[in-house]
C-alpha cells in the first residue's frame, strides 16, 4: 500500500514539473486579447446587441394594435331589393317578385370622437339601413353623410360622443418594406389585427376595375368583411382605408390594396364641406415615360409622365406647360406613373397651385400651375353632353345633387323625350354627385350593359329610361 502511494505522488509531481517547464520555456505568450479582432468582436457583439433591440422595436404591434382596435367598427348593411318577376309569382297572380332584405358587412374607421367614421363606398351602397357596432358591443344607427364612388370612399356619423378615433398619418410618407397593420372585421369576426408590409405604393388597378387610383399594396392578409378597415403604421396612424383584394377563390392569396389616407382624407372633408368631392386637374393628355420610349425624348430618365397635348383655356395652358414636357415631380412627391400623378392631384382642391417639375429639351425646370374644376363631360355611350350644377341651380330643383343636359346627340333619346336643361340624378341607381360620377359609372360598365337613366324633367317630374 505504501508503495502505490508512493508511485502515485512520483506521478503526480512529474507532471506539475513537466506542466511548470512547457510553460515556462516551450508556450507562446498569448497575445490574442490584444490583437484588433478582440476590438472587431466586441463591435460585433456590441452590433448584435443594438440591433436585436432595434429589430423588436420595429415588429411590436402591441402599441399600434392598442390604439386601433377599439376605433375599427363593423358595418351592416340593409337594403331591401325587390327581385325579378319568377314563374311563381305569375302562377299565384303577383305583378312583381316578393321584397327582400339583403344583408352585407364590412368595417370601418372611426376618425373623430363625435361619431364620423369612414368606410368603403361599395360596404354601404344601396344600403336603406346602416347599423355600426363597436369592440365593445355597442351599436347605433348611422347616417349617411356622403360618397364618392371614384375613389370608393364614404363618410357616415354616429349620434354619439367620446368614442376613440384614429389620427390620420401622411400616406405619402409611407415606405415601401415599412410594417403595417390591416385592422377589420374578415367573415363577421369582432376587429381582428393582421401584420405586413408595404409591397408597393402608386398601384393604378384600372384594368381589373376600371378605377384610376394610386393605391398601397400590402400583403397584410385581408378578407372579405375587411373592406372599409383601417391600414395603420407602427405607431397607430391612419395610413390607408383597405379596400380590395386580389384573388382567384375570392379570398386572400397574398395581395391587398388600400385607398391612402391623404386622398381618404381629403375627400371625407370635401363631401363634409361640399357635399361633394372637389376634383383638381392640370388640363393634360399623357403618356407614361418608360424603358421602350424614354430616347425618343433624349432624356437618360425611364420614370414621369409625357405630355402628349394641353387642353385649351386649362391650368397647364394657362401656366406655359407645353407639349412633351416630362412630369417627373409635383411638389417634391417624386411621379413615376399616371397613377402617382392622379393620385397626387386627388389630394388637391381647384385653385390649388403646384408646382411641377418638367423636363424640357434635356433641362429640368419648375412650373407653378393653378389646377382648375372639370365641370362638363361628353358621354359617348350616352350621346349626351352633361355639365355639373350650379349652386343656384341647385336651389331652384330643390335639389342636393345631379347633373344638368347640356346637349342631346342621340335620337333615340330625343325621342324618348329627354331633352337640353333636363336634370340627370342616377344611372343603374347610382347617385350622381357631378360629372366625374358619371364617367367613373359609365367606365365601369362593361360591353353590353343595360343603362337605367333617373330623369327630372322640366316640369320637375322624376321619370326613368331604360335602355341598352
Amino acid at each position: 500500500m505504501k508503495k502505490i502511494l508512493n508511485l502515485v505522488f512520483v506521478s503526480a509531481l512529474g507532471g506539475v514539473l513537466t506542466l511548470g517547464a512547457y510553460k515556462l520555456f516551450l508556450e507562446k505568450p498569448q497575445v490574442v486579447y490584444e490583437h484588433p479582432q478582440e476590438n472587431e468582436l466586441e463591435d460585433v457583439q456590441a452590433n448584435f446587441v443594438d440591433s436585436s433591440n432595434y429589430v423588436a422595436e420595429l415588429t411590436d404591434f402591441t402599441e399600434a394594435s392598442s390604439k386601433t382596435l377599439d376605433a375599427v367598427v363593423h358595418v351592416k348593411n340593409r337594403s331591401i331589393y325587390t327581385p325579378q318577376v319568377t314563374m311563381q309569382d305569375m302562377f299565384y297572380g303577383r305583378s312583381q317578385g316578393q321584397p327582400r332584405v339583403q344583408i352585407g358587412s364590412g368595417s370601418g374607421v372611426i376618425v373623430s370622437s363625435d361619431g364620423y367614421i369612414i368606410t368603403n363606398n361599395h360596404v354601404i351602397n344601396g344600403a336603406n339601413e346602416i347599423e355600426i357596432v363597436l369592440n365593445d358591443k355597442k351599436t347605433y344607427t348611422a347616417e349617411l353623410i356622403g360618397t364618392d364612388a371614384s375613389s370608393d370612399i364614404a363618410l357616415v356619423k354616429v349620434d354619439a360622443t367620446d368614442l376613440p378615433y384614429v389620427t390620420f398619418g401622411d400616406s405619402d410618407n409611407v415606405k415601401v418594406g415599412e410594417w403595417v397593420l390591416a385592422v377589420g372585421n374578415p367573415f363577421n369576426l369582432t376587429s381582428t389585427v393582421t401584420a405586413g408590409i408595404i409591397s408597393a405604393k402608386g398601384r393604378d388597378l384600372a384594368n381589373k376595375n376600371n378605377k384610376i387610383e394610386s393605391y398601397l399594396q400590402t400583403d397584410a392578409v385581408v378578407n372579405p368583411g375587411n373592406s372599409g378597415g383601417a391600414l395603420v403604421n407602427t405607431h397607430g396612424e391612419l395610413i390607408g382605408i383597405n379596400t380590395m383584394i386580389t384573388s382567384t377563390t375570392g379570398s386572400y392569396i397574398g395581395y391587398s390594396f388600400a385607398v391612402p389616407s391623404n386622398i381618404a382624407k381629403k375627400v371625407i372633408e370635401d363631401i363634409m364641406e361640399y357635399g361633394n368631392v372637389q376634383r383638381a386637374f392640370i388640363g393634360i393628355n399623357y403618356k407614361e415615360l418608360n424603358g421602350a420610349n424614354y430616347k425618343d425624348f433624349n432624356v437618360s430618365k425611364t420614370e414621369g409622365v409625357i405630355i402628349t397635348n394641353v387642353l385649351a383655356e386649362s391650368g397647364a395652358s394657362k401656366a406655359g406647360v407645353k407639349e412633351n414636357d416630362i412630369i417627373i415631380k409635383a411638389n417634391n412627391v417624386k411621379i413615376s406613373t399616371f397613377a402617382d400623378l392622379n393620385g397626387f392631384l386627388s389630394t388637391k382642391r381647384p385653385e390649388d397651385v403646384v408646382d411641377f417639375t418638367i423636363v424640357r429639351n434635356g433641362n429640368e425646370k419648375v412650373i407653378p400651375v393653378k389646377l382648375y374644376k372639370n365641370v362638363t363631360t361628353t358621354v359617348n355611350q350616352l350621346g349626351l353632353n352633361l355639365e355639373d350644377l350650379k349652386p343656384s341651380e341647385l336651389k331652384k330643383y330643390n335639389l342636393k345633387q345631379g347633373v344638368k343636359i347640356s346637349n342631346v346627340n342621340n335620337k333615340r333619346l330625343v325621342e324618348f323625350g329627354l331633352k337640353r336643361g333636363q336634370v340627370v340624378l342616377s344611372i343603374n341607381g347610382q347617385k350622381i354627385n357631378n360629372v366625374n360620377d358619371v364617367n367613373y359609372i359609365m367606365t365601369s360598365l362593361s360591353k353590353n350593359s343595360r343603362l337605367q337613366l333617373e330623369i327630372l324633367n322640366e316640369d320637375g317630374v322624376r321619370e326613368r329610361y331604360n335602355y341598352k
